[in-house]
């Protein structure tokens, strides 16, 4: 438990401990190598919730592969999404005829995924998937699967291990959920 963390929460409550999340990722990371074949995909993180995600992520690949972010706005300071996803920062690498996996903290309302997928489409990947440290279906809005999913969560609200509340508590190396937020 983490007390006292200033921003009206009361606690943090442990939820994924970092072993669990160390475990995870090497399996996501078995899998994603098994489908990418002797290919050398590219991983696109969702900034800036997956970073420390793609980055374990990446180490957990023990290949090769490139890294490309794409950042956008939904949340800001707030628990829930605005509805409006705007992205930011666009990638840089040409993804046409490449293995594709999108890397995102969590999947949630489905939105950022959605909008997100049919950008990256309009480039022409071999394949596109999408994994997610984290899969919320209680308040999914928009039709959307995750091919590589490390936890399934029912509803909470979750910090640490890279994912924040008003940009505070990503550094934290387990994930906790706050209670006293939806």
């Amino acid at each position: 438990m983490v007390a006292g963390t200033g921003l009206g929460v009361e606690r943090l409550v442990p939820l994924y401990s970092e072993q669990a999340i160390r475990r995870r990722v090497e399996e996501l990371a078995a899998a994603i190598r098994a489908d990418a074949g002797e290919g050398e995909p590219i991983l696109v993180g969702i900034l800036k919730g997956a970073f420390v995600f793609l980055a374990d992520l990446l180490r957990a690949l023990g290949r090769p592969a490139r890294v490309d972010f794409v950042r956008v706005a939904s949340y800001g300071e707030r628990a829930e999404s605005s509805g409006r996803v705007a992205i930011t920062k666009d990638v840089e690498l040409d993804l046409a005829g490449q293995d594709v996996v999108v890397v995102e903290d969590i999947l949630d309302s489905g939105l950022t995924a959605r909008v997100i997928l049919d950008h990256l489409g309009h480039r022409h990947p071999r394949s596109l998937r999408l994994c997610a440290l984290v899969d919320k279906r209680a308040r999914r809005r928009v039709p959307v699967e995750a091919d590589y999913v490390g936890f399934q969560l029912d509803r909470g609200f979750i910090v640490g291990y890279g994912i924040d509340y008003a940009e505070r508590f990503r550094h934290l190396p387990a994930i906790y959920t706050v209670e006293g937020v939806a």
